[in-house]
């Protein structure tokens, strides 16, 4: 990038190159990695125990609550003796840009989120261990609250079943918090679960969800109908599984995220439902739920062997029904492994 440095704050960047999470808050905390000679960091002093366990050799510039940071950020930046820095664009505070800015303001500070980012692109075999890892959880607890199913619950009562469900199956976290949506709630892409809505038979019910697993995060969508699918709901559903499956048939190495996008789009477009969509095809995965690869139209991006990518074409209606099924898929030199292996095929559930 032509700086003189990258600097990461707590985030998934901040952990793969660690080794450690840290909490992002109110108070500071990065580490500044120079083109030439060691890192250093700024570490609040009540986390200065936590920072030993990291084991990092750098210089470390601590500061108190009682002081305040703009003291350690001067001896940071003085210590270092840089004139330019690539931050995250998509994860640092604008307060700490201020901080360093205020130590030393003839800095150049450059937005560097894709290139720092596109590191965590190509997937080695243990983080697609925990991927998978995360995913089965998931699935074992998609199954479990399924069958638990009762038509008369609400949202937020199949909701809670899931979040327990991912618990109980191994799950460290969440990967981010539920979407469970029925009937014309699940026309909205991203819609919460509500606590006055209750399932009724012939409802399309759709769920996005993830387990975190060793610091790695499932996606996945699923969309149900209960007790019987009419048949708009049937075409649409179908419509919906061959954009999944034409995006899956163009996927392997070298492939940009435009082909796939438009491999799925077009099934979508082609069909009598073409105004429902609104969404891209996907994004990639790793230790966010969001990060390089975005699956859209435009995005002229080659993807190498080791990305993995969400593969959610959906289709929405809004005041009626939506439809998504979301797959994690692993590009390969000579194609795909499809990582999530939950059924695809339109699943009517007796409840």
């Amino acid at each position: 990038m032509g700086v003189d440095a990258v600097a990461l704050v707590p985030g998934p960047n901040f952990t793969r190159a660690i080794g450690r999470s840290f909490m992002s808050h109110e108070r500071p905390f990065l580490v500044v990695i120079p083109a030439d000679g060691p890192a250093a960091a700024l570490v609040p002093n009540l986390e200065l125990a936590s920072w030993d366990l990291v084991g990092f050799d750098g210089a470390v510039f601590d500061w108190r609550d009682q002081d305040g940071y703009a003291a350690a950020f001067a001896d940071l930046l003085g210590h270092l003796g840089i004139s330019s820095l690539a931050v995250e664009g998509q994860v640092m505070r604008v307060f700490v840009h201020h901080a360093l800015k205020a130590a030393q303001p003839d800095l150049t500070i450059i937005e560097g989120e894709r290139e720092i980012s596109a590191l965590r692109m190509i997937k080695t075999d243990e983080d697609i261990a925990a991927l998978q890892s995360a995913i089965d959880i998931s699935e074992r607890a998609l199954q479990r609250t399924l069958d638990s199913i009762t038509l008369g619950q609400t949202e937020k009562q199949i909701e809670q079943t899931l979040i327990k469900m991912l618990f109980d199956e191994g799950a460290d976290d969440l990967s981010f918090h539920p979407i469970v949506a029925a009937g014309d709630g699940s026309a909205q892409p991203h819609a919460h679960a509500r606590h006055d809505y209750a399932v009724k038979a012939g409802d399309a019910l759709l769920i996005d969800f993830g387990a975190r697993k060793d610091g790695f995060v499932a996606d996945i969508t699923r969309t149900v109908f209960l007790d019987h699918v009419t048949d708009e709901g049937r075409a649409v559903y179908d419509t919906v599984l061959q954009a999944n499956l034409a995006a899956l048939a163009v996927t392997r190495a070298g492939v940009t995220a435009h082909d796939i996008d438009d491999a799925a789009t077009q099934v979508l477009e082609a069909s009598d439902f073409a105004d429902r969509i609104r969404t891209k095809t996907g994004h990639g995965l790793g230790r966010d739920v969001h990060e390089a690869p975005y699956i859209v139209r435009g995005n002229d991006m080659p993807l190498p062997a080791g990305t993995v990518y969400t593969n959610e074409p959906g289709l929405y209606e809004i005041g009626n029904f939506g439809v998504r099924i979301e797959d994690d898929v692993l590009i390969t030199e000579d194609g795909y492994r499809t990582l999530t292996h939950f059924p695809k095929d339109l699943m009517v559930i007796s409840c």
